[in-house]
């Protein structure tokens, strides 16, 4: 063992009784979620708004495009930059493009020049590849392989308190402006501020080999990892027929974003109840992840079984939540904009659509709580989940690029509807065949007390950083 090796081996903390000690998969796991909370769950809020809490969605949406752009790039490299920096250098580096991206907003509200915007989106494109891959590799390798879906869910109902936190700052200081304007100063300052504190409480993220499982298991058997096994990896993504079938439900998982947020949030409600209904419908992602998690974890003895049943259960209630957006939707459209409903003042009118937007983040969690425990059943190392992860965010950022544009180019909302209710159709059957075909039940009791060695492509002898392997 290098001397590297060595010096980490003697870092390692003793396992205690107690589930909530710092090197603990749970508590490493709530970390994790408290600096999404701050980081990402801020950034929906905002973009929750419609727009970026500006009138003019032009600039929001080629910010947007900017963003998903770059982000498909590094959340497929992600992984490897992952596996090579280790947790903490990556997350701060991440964390601190959120910042920036608030900033620009702020900076638009006075001089109306998106150059800013666009940029600072690209930037966090890169941010948030790394981000999202690190977040991956932690919430899918550190849990116990019987309990992902729990911790998931754990995960998902923190990060997601970042959205209904973020959806209260828009409406409270937005509370006495009815008229349509964009949001004031106040807003994207106490939009900084949190991101700022996620990107100092990224510091306290542990490495995975430090993280120990109650039962005395390390989470992984790879300590490091270096470029050339990192690039080898990452290009064999593209051929790997789990990767493929996944495909479609990594496109679809945040294609529908734009439609939801700007054309449904955006033209249907004024300022401050858009505000509101983000309080509502991230709140619903902290049900529907809470739900779909149980279902994964403890409704059949059998994993493989639990993830027909989870897929059955999401392609059922998406279908009827789609099939409710269609009816709305057919009452209004870019040439017969519906009228601005108002939480307080439109009375029954508002309930309808206000349901809608809140099933429809219920589904949101759903979906990517589904897609993330299939992620997370295909292997338990965190250099393997972490490229798959990467691979995940990458291909689903692919999919916003393109779905910011669709709406940046007015094409038709009830076009849009159909295309997002059709590629989430298309991805359960094939997420049911990758189950069928790659997810293993659990080990029994005294098998999984065992760890076991992963292996990997060996590194060059001079290369620096060569892998670690703990026992």
């Amino acid at each position: 063992m290098s001397k590297r090796g060595e010096s980490a081996g003697k870092q390692q903390m003793v396992v205690g009784k107690s589930r909530f000690r710092y090197n603990s998969p749970l508590v490493q796991v709530c970390l994790i979620g408290l600096v999404c909370f701050c980081c990402p769950g801020m950034f929906n809020a905002l973009s929750g708004m419609g727009g970026g809490g500006q009138v003019d969605t032009t600039a929001a949406n080629n910010a947007n495009t900017a963003l998903y752009t770059t982000f498909t790039i590094f959340g497929i490299l992600g992984g490897g930059i992952y596996n090579i920096l280790g947790p903490q250098v990556t997350l701060i580096s991440a964390c601190s493009t959120y910042v920036l991206y608030a900033g620009s907003f702020l900076y638009y509200n006075h001089h109306k020049h998106q150059a800013f915007a666009i940029a600072a989106g690209a930037i966090l494109g890169i941010g948030a590849g790394l981000l999202w891959a690190a977040e991956g590799a932690i919430m899918t390798s550190y849990p116990p392989p019987n309990r992902k879906g729990t911790y998931i869910s754990i995960f998902w109902s923190i990060f997601n308190m970042g959205g209904v936190i973020g959806g209260l700052i828009p409406f409270i200081l937005n509370y006495n402006r009815n008229e349509a304007v964009s949001v004031n100063d106040g807003t994207y300052i106490g939009f900084m501020c949190f991101m700022s504190a996620g990107a100092l409480l990224s510091l306290v993220i542990l490495p995975p080999g430090r993280v120990i499982r109650d039962d005395g298991t390390h989470c992984t058997n790879i300590k490091y990892s270096n470029v050339s096994t990192e690039i080898t990896q990452v290009l064999k993504l593209f051929s790997n027929w789990k990767m493929l079938l996944i495909f479609p439900a990594s496109w679809a998982s945040n294609f529908f974003y734009s439609y939801q947020f700007n054309n449904v949030n955006g033209l249907q409600f004024n300022l401050r109840t858009r505000g509101l209904n983000n309080v509502f419908y991230w709140g619903a992602q902290m049900l529907g992840s809470v739900g779909i998690g149980y279902i994964f974890d403890f409704s059949f003895p059998t994993r493989r079984k639990r993830g027909f049943v989870g897929i059955v259960v999401v392609a059922l209630l998406g279908s009827a939540i789609w099939a409710g957006g269609l009816a709305n939707q057919l009452n209004y459209s870019h040439d017969k904009p519906p009228a601005k409903l108002d939480f307080k003042n439109s009375g029954s009118d508002f309930a309808g659509p206000f349901v809608l937007y809140f099933c429809y983040g219920l589904l949101d969690a759903m979906f990517q709580s589904m897609v993330y425990w299939v992620i997370g059943a295909l292997a338990d190392d965190s250099e393997t989940l972490s490229r798959y992860s990467g691979f995940y965010k990458g291909v689903q950022s692919a999919g916003a690029a393109v779905a910011w544009q669709v709406d940046t180019h007015k094409v038709s909302l009830l076009s849009q509807l159909v295309v997002n209710w059709s590629l989430t159709t298309i991805s359960y059957p094939l997420l049911v065949i990758l189950v069928l075909l790659a997810v293993k039940d659990e080990k029994s009791p005294e098998e999984s007390t065992n760890s076991k060695e992963v292996t990997l492509p060996a590194a060059d002898d001079g290369a620096v950083g060569g892998l670690t392997k703990l026992r």
